[in-house]
């Protein structure tokens, strides 16, 4: 089953075309529920102009954009691959290089919206200056110049030791037909690393300062501050799902060397744990738990039968201004 490995799509070799089993089956569900939750809600964000005035809702459907097409070319890769269907190296490269960069987009924006999350809770004077539509834009630029460089790596490193005619040839895509050297991985492991540490520093700085201010916080403030922490710790949590993904090619190794079913098994249960999973938990923290999204929300999944509640957030506008020190 799939797997990816620095955001590419890695799966088990298969000798001929076969028909999907139940694994497969399960993956497509899943899948096809999560782009159906996320579809919704980027088409949500969109439809109502008050989101695109705020910063964390900003960054929110960034994040769903990214999930959505990462899971899209994620199983049209697994579904090619796993009934050896074959395509151009040259179209692989870039559709695994595509996948390099989603991968690391998004917990780069998840970074940034707890950064967004202690401005503030612990910068409210200074909040509605840097929280502009302005500032995501170029903290959105920012990061995928950023989830462009590890994508580079790898495009770089393909290019510095393939022949022509590696190019040109068909081939079942598989991001491992991509790395033929041991130093290729290690290079974009090692850059990978350095990322998911700088993330991991920000995001517990990030806690550790909003649970100082709750602490000293009362009432309804203390309430909003304690949200903002549970918020933190699950944007930790994702970040931790994804940096497991990184080791799981190095046991996965490990494994294939006992026994090639549980080397298949292994890749199956790394899918969906660590690559499903925390495209999951970001519709939860920023989508469903949020009351001023999910009357939108309500109101489109339901074919505008939610009006009632709807109504009264076109008329107050002044919610908004107030959720912003509010877990989202």
């Amino acid at each position: 089953m799939q797997n990816s490995s620095q955001g590419g799509f890695s799966l088990p070799p298969v000798q001929v075309m076969r028909p999907l089993n139940y694994q497969a089956i399960i993956v497509q569900v899943l899948i096809s529920v999560f782009l159906y939750i996320d579809l919704l809600m980027i088409f949500t964000f969109f439809r109502k102009e008050m989101f695109h005035t705020i910063t964390r809702y900003i960054f929110f459907a960034h994040v769903l954009i990214c999930d959505c097409t990462y899971l899209i070319l994620s199983d049209i890769l697994l579904l090619l691959s796993y009934m050896r269907i074959i395509m151009p190296t040259s179209l692989c490269i870039l559709l695994c290089a595509i996948g390099f960069n989603l991968n690391v987009a998004t917990p780069l924006t998840l970074t940034a919206m707890s950064a967004e999350r202690y401005v503030s809770i612990c910068m409210p004077l200074r909040h509605a200056e840097l929280s502009t539509p302005q500032h995501a834009a170029h903290g959105i630029l920012l990061i995928q110049g950023l989830a462009c460089v590890l994508m580079l790596i790898m495009l770089f490193s393909v290019t510095a030791v393939m022949p022509l005619d590696f190019y040109l040839s068909p081939r079942v895509c598989n991001v491992e037909l991509l790395q033929v050297h041991r130093w290729q991985k290690d290079l974009t492991n090692g850059v990978s690393q350095v990322y998911f540490l700088f993330m991991a520093l920000t995001i517990c700085f990030c806690y550790v300062r909003i649970m100082k201010v709750a602490r000293t916080a009362s009432g309804d403030d203390r309430t909003a501050m304690n949200k903002g922490l549970r918020t933190v710790i699950l944007h930790g949590f994702q970040l931790l799902l994804s940096l497991i993904q990184l080791w799981c090619p190095f046991v996965e190794m490990a494994v294939l060397q006992i026994d090639l079913w549980m080397f298949v098994n292994l890749r199956y249960f790394d899918y969906v744990v660590f690559i499903l999973a925390p495209r999951c938990l970001v519709p939860l923290v920023y989508g469903l738990r949020d009351e001023t999204f999910m009357v939108a929300l309500k109101h489109y999944a339901l074919f505008g039968c939610h009006n009632k509640k709807l109504g009264t957030i076109k008329k107050d506008r002044t919610i908004f201004p107030q959720t912003l020190t509010q877990q989202t």
